[in-house]
């Protein structure tokens, strides 16, 4: 190995070499999307499909990848949590739709949850697929804490949890207007429960209200699915 070479593998094998390869390829897809604001060009999508074949050309493994990457992992919660901003900035307005709130919360979380099960026993799932994907809407840390602790797969559901985000990021907005929902209190909620934080991220483009009940309802429902699935399964095999 020649000294070119020598260096070479010693700024891959550098934390900081991956970290900025994400953070690179993120603000690449940022670009892009204020460019062009094409739904398939988020930059979600766009550092997704340009990491991977960047780590498998440069021969490396998953876990080399996410231990190299935790300090941006590690910001997840607060910027979880930053999501509270919008919320108390129309703390009013989620007072005046609170009775609106907890039924669209109780009907399409049902709904989102059930559903999902439904087909997925339709079509052969076991049962610890079934708990693996029952958590599929909830942001990525409870999803995974939710999906073990009642029988799922927790690494798998993090992968259902970005599948969701993702298609929720493209198709929702379209399939909201298409169908002619436009109350940014409705639009909000539906990209919060069915899209988390992907969804939140992208209703917060349409406006401060909009990202402020997708915030209210990822966040209810985050609560709500990780106290009564658990629940819910633990009932039903006691019949």
């Amino acid at each position: 190995m020649n000294a070119l070479s020598m260096a070479w593998a010693a700024v891959v094998a550098h934390p900081l070499f991956l970290i900025g390869l994400t953070l690179g390829v993120y603000q690449l897809g940022q670009a892009l999307y204020e460019r062009t604001r094409m739904a398939l060009l988020h930059p979600l999508i766009v550092a997704i499909a340009l990491l991977i074949p960047a780590l498998w050309l440069l021969g490396l493994e998953y876990p080399v990848y996410r231990d190299a990457v935790f300090p941006l992992t590690m910001l997840l919660a607060p910027a979880t949590v930053a999501l509270g901003v919008p919320l108390y900035h129309n703390l009013r307005r989620i007072r005046q739709y609170f009775w609106p709130v907890m039924i669209s919360l109780m009907v399409g979380g049902l709904f989102v949850t059930i559903l999902t099960l439904l087909l997925a026993w339709l079509l052969g799932a076991d049962f610890t697929m079934l708990m693996t994907l029952a958590p599929k809407s909830l942001t990525t840390p409870i999803a995974m804490a939710v999906a073990e602790q009642v029988g799922g797969i927790a690494a798998l559901a993090a992968g259902f949890v970005m599948y969701t985000a993702v298609l929720g990021a493209l198709m929702g907005p379209w399939l909201l207007t298409v169908t002619g929902v436009t109350e940014p209190s409705a639009r909000g909620m539906s990209l919060g429960l069915a899209a988390h934080a992907v969804g939140t991220s992208r209703a917060l483009e349409e406006g401060d209200e909009t990202g402020a009940f997708a915030a209210l309802a990822m966040s209810l429902m985050g609560i709500a699915t990780a106290l009564l699935l658990p629940v819910a399964v633990a009932v039903w095999f006691m019949f």
